[in-house]
């Protein structure tokens, strides 16, 4: 018997960063969308537990007990008084290393996917309590929609979504780490009063209504000027994105992937070729969200 769960990745349309807390973390107002490219986290019986993973940039998942997967499976079996005694495969397609969570939606998909495996019956509150423990995006992977991340994140508000929203994605040559990316927040804030991060009435007005345009004017990232210190490339492949006629750009969360907002599917694939010609990328993705969260299939 074998359990196979479909999570998927995110984009953060807003995210509001506070200064750092006494415990190194930072308040936020993080507004997430899930959108269309999915991991597929299968989890079967096993004599240990074990990782393996197929799919692009595979070879960058770490497969021992630090990876997000075996995390979730170790939470749920300690739990329980469970032996963690399972085999779990990830098929890729979420971009490593990217800011669009696939960590955390390995992470989440394993937690489900075992819950349903061993017939634990968590409820959702308690499985959202281990997805936080686990890491501040990974509640949101199980969750999917739109929503509101408040704290660090991982305090959940679902959103009220009008339609369906076009993006590209397009991948850099290399990672970004995300300490890295928060550290160098910090220093660029060294000597100015950060404000309280909120969420923008502006872009939850966008959201609800289904308005694509309101969304673009309205996108912001306080981690892009951090990103692209640290990667000062990504600047091209955002120009390219605005050339090619992308209704709005950003770094997607902590980078270093880059997202472009586009009018409908077929603006997407227009701005993904121009993209893919721009020499500013190693690959573009279009996708589209809202999408539900981790799925059993």
């Amino acid at each position: 018997m074998s359990v196979t769960v479909r999570v998927p990745a995110k984009v953060n349309v807003q995210l509001a960063v506070g200064a750092a807390r006494p415990d190194g973390f930072h308040d936020l107002a993080n507004v997430f969308l899930a959108v269309g490219l999915y991991d597929e986290v299968t989890v079967a019986p096993a004599d240990e537990l074990r990782v393996t993973c197929e799919g692009p940039d595979a070879d960058q998942v770490p497969l021992d007990r630090g990876n997000l997967a075996a995390r979730a499976a170790i939470a749920l079996a300690a739990r329980r008084g469970i032996e963690p005694a399972v085999h779990i495969h990830i098929a890729k397609d979420i971009p490593v290393a990217g800011g669009m969570a696939g960590g955390s939606a390995d992470g989440a998909g394993a937690l489900l996917a075992c819950d349903a495996l061993w017939g634990v019956g968590a409820s959702r509150a308690e499985l959202l309590a281990i997805c936080a423990e686990l890491g501040s995006d990974v509640p949101f992977s199980l969750v999917g929609g739109a929503a509101l991340g408040t704290g660090r994140g991982e305090r959940l508000t679902a959103l009220e979504t009008g339609g369906t929203f076009h993006w590209v994605f397009a991948m850099a040559g290399r990672g970004l780490s995300t300490p890295a990316v928060f550290r160098e927040f910090d220093r660029l804030a060294q000597g100015r009063r950060i404000p309280e991060p909120v969420a923008s009435p502006e872009l939850l007005a966008a959201l609800a209504k289904g308005d694509t345009d309101a969304l673009a004017a309205s996108l912001s990232n306080d981690l892009q000027p951090a990103a692209l210190s640290l990667f000062p490339e990504l600047a091209d492949t955002l120009e390219a994105g605005r050339r090619a006629g992308a209704l709005a750009t950003l770094v997607s969360g902590s980078g270093p992937t880059t997202a472009f907002l586009t009018r409908d599917a077929a603006a997407a694939e227009e701005i993904a070729e121009a993209l893919r010609a721009s020499g500013t990328c190693r690959t573009v993705r279009t996708a589209a969200g809202p999408v539900p969260g981790a799925t059993v299939l």
